[in-house]
């Protein structure tokens, strides 16, 4: 637990000493949960909405793009259930004066036990070696039957609690499992409440006569009140999807873990529109394909599991979770969820508008079913930055930090290097410069030795450094040198474009799906 709170804190540092993440308004003592992307943050969530982009709308010919506006009429949100169901239960520690989700509370305590089973059962690959069966194990082991059937046992009746609203056995269960505060280590706890997550706003030129409006708590909606003018002007038919990135707001609880939980986020969005029956099938496919984007960018598959709900939420048939494995333990990372027909029968509903697919084939109307793909652009920001950032031992006994980012997404692909600061290197490294910058993001370094400017580079996650030296002046070549595995090699200045693209292009990353 604690080379995990080391990790994390040496990501939060490392963000903000290389100018990827700076808390917000700081100079005024920041604002709480609230962060800004620096110069190398604000590339890297660019490069990541990019591929997520291009993966989802410029590889699929079915789908297609919106940017729906932030604020919406008042109306769409008692329509979408947040006005009613868009709460958290809130727990609160009488002695450290904290502030807890009780139900992450409970799915904590839960993972602890399944972080046990998962020992014992690593414990017995060891021990049995190539004979071992995991399957066979798991079903029979007592410990492991006992600590998964704890953990489902807890949750189940958290789940049930939590959908008939009694926060009375919320509570109860918090006692009875002894949950402490993880800040004091007290048990004594307030009532569980419910707390609507909705920021308030008004519109308007005057207090009399304001609006009262809310900042959006998520991107879907502005799909589904527009999914009518887009199936009609794009003559999208069945099945479709509209996909959508942008801010969301949510006035959580606890906003915790750096960008992991924040009051103003990015989400990255897709919701994809089925005939009614065909939802569980395309529920599933959309499952593997989202799971083998995540895969693409080399991050581990070991790092990725699926979590299906126990509690699903009231527009919903079915639900799953991609997690990652954080630096704090695998947590959400993107939702997979069959929304059924409420989004679109709701909004029918409440407006008076029909919202409804013309099927030439079978000649009739009906209300398409929805699956939704929705992931958070910061929480992936951390996944792939918490996982690249390492330090290394090198053969000599040192050490040096680097940011192992996935080149397809690195903030900047290569920096260009003159190994002195005289006879025309400069010149050259800037002409070089000149003619990758219309094609990659690169840099110009030519302070202090250039061993350091390696490691600088290293520490920002910049796969290529390109070193222009007195040997270039004579015959146009370059030393190259490769981030991940330090290797060097010389190659003609004519060549650079090629060897990068080949590294760095999107289709070559995406092609593993």
């Amino acid at each position: 637990m604690a080379k995990q709170e080391d990790l994390f804190k040496n990501v939060v540092s490392h963000a903000k000493e290389y100018g990827f993440i700076f808390p917000s308004s700081e100079i005024y003592d920041g604002l709480s949960a609230v962060y800004d992307y620096a110069q190398n943050g604000v590339e890297l969530k660019k490069n990541i909405r990019e591929y997520w982009w291009k993966s989802m709308v410029q590889m699929h010919e079915n789908i297609v793009g919106l940017d729906a506006a932030i604020l919406m009429h008042p109306t769409t949100w008692k329509a979408s259930g947040h006005v009613d169901a868009f709460n958290d239960p809130l727990i609160d520690n009488k002695d450290s004066k904290k502030r807890y989700r009780a139900d992450v509370l409970i799915e904590d305590y839960a993972e602890k036990l399944n972080i046990k089973a998962q020992k014992e059962i690593e414990k017995a690959k060891v021990r049995f070696g190539e004979a071992f069966n995991e399957q066979e194990f798991i079903s029979t082991n007592p410990r492991v039957l006992d600590y998964l059937s704890k953990k489902n046992e807890i949750l189940a009746r958290m789940a049930k609690s939590l959908d008939s609203g009694d926060l009375d056995d919320v509570k109860l269960l918090i006692e009875e499992l002894e949950i402490a505060c993880p800040d004091s280590g007290s048990r004594n706890w307030t009532e569980v409440r419910q707390f609507n997550l909705m920021f308030g706003t008004k519109l308007g030129a005057s207090a009399d006569t304001a609006m009262d409006l809310y900042l959006r708590p998520e991107t879907a909606q502005g799909i589904f009140v527009n999914f009518l003018n887009v199936q009609k002007t794009g003559r999208m038919k069945i099945p479709f999807g509209i996909a959508q990135t942008g801010k969301a707001f949510r006035n959580e609880i606890v906003a915790r873990q750096f960008i992991f939980r924040m009051r103003e986020f990015e989400q990255m969005e897709m919701q994809f529109f089925v005939k009614p029956g065909e939802e569980m099938k395309w529920y599933e496919y959309w499952k593997t394909t989202r799971l083998n984007w995540h895969k693409s960018l080399g991050l581990g598959a070991e790092n990725y599991r699926f979590h299906d709900h126990e509690k699903l939420a009231h527009y919903a048939n079915a639900a799953a979770d991609i997690e990652f494995n954080f630096p704090f333990g695998f947590k959400e990372l993107e939702g997979i969820h069959s929304r059924t027909d409420f989004d679109l029968k709701a909004h029918e509903q409440f407006s008076g508008k029909k919202l409804q697919y013309f099927d030439t084939e079978e000649n009739k109307n009906y209300v398409p079913y929805v699956v939704e793909t929705s992931v958070g652009l910061d929480r992936m920001f951390l996944a792939v930055f918490s996982k690249a950032l390492q330090e290394e031992t090198l053969e000599d006994g040192s050490t040096r930090t680097v940011l192992r980012l996935p080149s397809v997404l690195a903030p900047t692909k290569a920096a260009v290097l003159p190994l002195v600061k005289k006879d025309g290197l400069p010149e050259i490294a800037k002409e070089i410069m000149e003619e990758l910058k219309w094609d990659f993001n690169v840099a110009y370094d030519e302070k202090d030795a250039v061993g350091r400017r390696y490691r600088r580079q290293d520490a920002l996650g910049t796969p290529f450094c390109i070193t222009v030296d007195h040997q270039t002046v004579e015959d146009k070549t370059v030393t190259i040198r490769y981030r991940d595995t330090m290797l060097q090699e010389r190659v003609a200045i004519a060549d650079l474009k090629n060897i990068i693209d080949k590294e760095v292009a999107v289709r070559n990353w995406l092609m593993k799906m």
